[in-house]
């Protein structure tokens, strides 16, 4: 694994700012030196804060993402970060179709290549939850697979 990782789903305000908070609260108890970031492929949320289920459920877990912003994945990013994480196939697909030729998929790491599914597709903050739980696994499991040289 390299020294950065940044983590994309599709408007950055619920999915990878999630991803991008665990990370960085676990390289902190693992005293770990790695930047993390999140993006999103497509552009309809850029500066926004993450969405307010996405901040309770992280707050409810010991995890603030409440200052993030979106922003939307640059051609840049593929240069700068050493890992491009997607969370779904669409995302991964998108970041092909970029440029990005060595995307990873989150769900490879604890759900058998699953997508992290878009908490809105479930009723109420139920999806919420389970997303965070998805996201928490493997992000762990993402950082603790690869020595960091």
């Amino acid at each position: 694994m390299g020294k950065s990782i940044l983590f994309v789903c599709l408007g950055n305000i619920c999915r990878s700012p999630l991803a991008e908070g665990i990370a960085k609260k676990y390289i902190i108890e693992k005293n770990l030196d790695i930047e993390i970031e999140s993006a999103g492929t497509g552009s309809w949320h850029i500066g926004e804060p993450p969405c307010e289920n996405s901040i309770k459920v992280a707050l409810q877990n010991g995890v603030d993402i409440s200052t993030q912003r979106a922003r939307q994945v640059k051609k840049a990013d593929f240069k700068k970060f050493d890992l491009v994480v997607g969370l779904d196939d669409k995302n991964i697909s998108n970041l092909k179709n970029l440029g990005c030729k060595n995307p990873i998929k989150l769900g490879d790491f604890g759900f058998d290549g699953a997508c992290v599914p878009d908490p809105y597709f479930f009723d109420g903050f139920e999806g919420f939850d389970k997303v965070f739980e998805m996201i928490n696994i493997c992000v762990k499991n993402l950082i603790d697979s690869k020595p960091l040289n």
